[in-house]
């Protein structure tokens, strides 16, 4: 199994705003020529964000984060900045943790629309050869819809071990509560999510995603690390580079459309964004926006903001009233914090119309990012 970097003890960052004539040539400007599948480039002022609200961001980030690794701003399907602390930078892969669930989710939504499966399945219509011999009324009432929104039942959580089966391990651990009753963040219920899909497409969510999700969205070639039965984890394992994050994340605020192509159905983005369970009693409601309620593998985020979040945050943050999608990878201990910063110096800078250009902040901007370290 892969496993993560050891965190950075020093960065150096740089951003990247596009001109005018950069953002044409991106967008491509022979009309015979396929769509590109990268994010177009555009000055902040443009799309109606100030260079000095990112200059601030950045700068507060930098100093509060342990450590920051990238982040990527998209207004109005346009990057208007991005930077990344080394050794990360544009074309290296990042571990997503957490966030990996918000993309099998999506994988069951797919299969959903095929046909392949409802998500008021049970559980146990898929791994018959697994399951325990004498089965309880309340594993019984377990349905993929109780994975997906972390209301498995279990408490405690299943552990899986390199020795175990999987998936056996997960249906013979006792579940003591009513599915669909009890919020509970379950990584295993992601997991059991994955192998469905592969049960029923023949495929590992990372195959199964790829002509479906990531080719179309020009993601090249990801990396899922597997169980010892072959099955991508699911809740975790993927590796994607900051831009492969925003895509999803653009992918999601444009309700499933991408390039003019429908790739997720809208009515699943819906749902999947949706608050489906309360979670304000959770271990986790301590921190606001981790009890403003549960969707599909995403969290619900106050603002009227979704999110999909990973260990050490790694966020891909989905902001629908402000057309505007944030993502951050880093090593950090207080995630919370580290989304605080989002609403402080980010939310309020989105402005309804393009800005005057202001090249000498642009500048401040470049320069700032530019001689960026870290004190840990």
């Amino acid at each position: 199994m892969r496993l993560p970097a050891v965190p950075i003890k020093s960065v150096v960052a740089f951003v990247v705003l596009m001109t005018a004539a950069v953002v044409d040539a991106a967008e491509g400007s022979n009309p015979e020529s396929p769509p590109s599948t990268a994010l177009p480039r555009a000055t902040p002022e443009s799309q109606g964000v100030a260079s000095s609200a990112i200059t601030s961001f950045i700068k507060a980030a930098d100093a509060e984060v342990d450590s920051m690794h990238s982040f990527m701003l998209v207004r109005h399907g346009k990057v208007v900045a991005e930077c990344w602390w080394a050794p990360e930078a544009a074309d290296k892969p990042h571990i997503l943790w957490s966030l990996s669930k918000s993309f099998t989710s999506t994988a069951v939504g797919l299969a959903a629309e095929e046909g392949r499966l409802d998500i008021d399945d049970p559980v146990l219509k898929f791994f018959p050869e697994e399951a325990p011999a004498n089965p309880s009324d309340h594993l019984k009432a377990m349905r993929v819809r109780d994975l997906l929104t972390m209301t498995a039942g279990h408490d405690p959580l299943p552990r899986l071990a390199e020795e175990d089966h999987w998936v056996k391990k997960f249906l013979e651990t006792p579940v003591p509560n009513q599915p669909g009753t009890k919020f509970l963040y379950n990584t295993p219920a992601t997991y059991m999510q994955s192998a469905i899909v592969q049960k029923v497409t023949g495929q590992t969510v990372r195959d199964y995603l790829m002509p479906r999700l990531f080719e179309p969205l020009g993601i090249d070639e990801p990396t899922w690390d597997a169980s010892p039965q072959g099955i991508s984890i699911g809740g975790y394992g993927l590796y994607l580079k900051t831009e492969d994050i925003a895509k999803f994340g653009q992918l999601y605020l444009q309700r499933g459309r991408y390039n003019g192509k429908q790739l997720v159905p809208a009515d699943w983005i819906k749902l999947a964004t949706s608050k489906q369970t309360e979670n304000a009693d959770a271990p986790s409601g301590r921190n606001p926006d981790w009890r403003q309620g549960y969707g599909f593998q995403f969290w619900r985020c106050r603002h009227g903001v979704y999110r999909g979040d990973g260990k050490d945050g790694q966020f891909c943050v989905v902001m629908p009233k402000f057309d505007a999608v944030v993502v951050m990878t880093a090593n950090s201990r207080d995630l919370q914090g580290q989304l605080a910063l989002v609403w402080e110096h980010l939310l309020p800078a989105f402005e309804s119309a393009p800005l005057p250009e202001n090249e000498a902040a642009r500048e401040a901007l470049r320069q700032s990012a530019g001689k960026l370290t870290a004190s840990r």
